[in-house]
């Protein structure tokens, strides 16, 4: 999948698109919002907001802290594989223990500096979203590229921001069921 990035500054505008391409059958689940206006864009009910554990960097971070914690914990292991510390009675169990330990912390620490931090997909539009402007983007298969773009020529207010890596296609259809799921009950 693509992620297809477009800049406005017209909220009426981007609802409209959205309905428009869920109309043509790209699910709301493809399609997001991002503005620093949040009052703004929950006045209008159909546009689908960026969630705000996205709009931190997260994810990344606890990214990157597990693969640091995966190495300390590998680390762990290995000195006390070399060294024989674990023919004491107790055996390998303390430094089990210490190596899940260093793990889960360097998630957690890599997850809390995330916090602090914008969403590092979004870094690059941190000044047009400071002027006010609205973050529009759309995930989609290269069979939606063609509807994408009929959509999107109809709406000349819009200006093409770039293209990057989307979510992966399982994960939006994951998360489509689970909507559907969700309306059901």
């Amino acid at each position: 999948m693509n992620r297809h990035y477009y800049i406005s500054d017209n909220l009426d505008d981007l609802e409209n698109l959205e309905g428009e391409l869920e109309a043509r059958g790209i699910n709301t689940e493809q399609i997001h919002v991002l503005s620093e206006q949040d009052a703004a864009v929950e006045q209008h009910q159909h546009l689908n907001e960026v969630p705000s554990i996205l709009k931190q960097d997260v994810v990344h971070s606890g990214s990157i802290g597990s693969l640091i914690g995966i190495a300390l914990a590998v680390l762990v292991l290995l000195l006390a594989w070399l060294n024989d510390w674990a023919a004491t009675p107790a055996g390998w169990i303390p430094f089990v223990f210490l190596a899940v330990v260093l793990l889960g912390f360097s998630i957690w620490e890599g997850s809390l500096f995330g916090m602090q931090q914008p969403n590092s997909a979004f870094r690059r539009f941190a000044d047009r979203l400071h002027e006010g402007k609205h973050l529009f983007f759309v995930d989609v298969s290269p069979a939606q590229e063609p509807i994408l773009s009929q959509v999107v020529a109809h709406h000349p207010g819009l200006e093409l921001a770039g293209t990057g890596p989307a979510s992966p296609g399982w994960a939006v259809g994951l998360q489509h069921r689970w909507h559907q799921f969700r309306r059901m009950m």
